[in-house]
């Protein structure tokens, strides 16, 4: 799980420049969804990593398409 996070943290990084204490409280965030991920039986270090962006992304927004600038047009 360690090799999961740490990658989905440097991945994370480069798509937001954050502070050192956001970063933390990411990190903190994505390990609890990971242990639940785990705990329901998900064992590939790659769909967790997938999995984990997926959630932060989510939690900060840049998934919304209305956020990211799509109007539909």
């Amino acid at each position: 799980m360690e090799a999961a996070i740490d990658r989905i943290m440097q991945t994370y990084d480069l798509l937001a420049n954050r502070t050192a204490a956001a970063s933390e409280e990411a990190r903190a965030k994505v390990t609890n969804y990971l242990k639940t991920l785990m705990e329901a039986g998900e064992k590939d270090t790659h769909r967790l990593t997938v999995c984990g962006l997926t959630y932060l992304r989510q939690l900060d927004g840049s998934v919304d398409p209305v956020k990211s600038g799509y109007t539909g047009l």
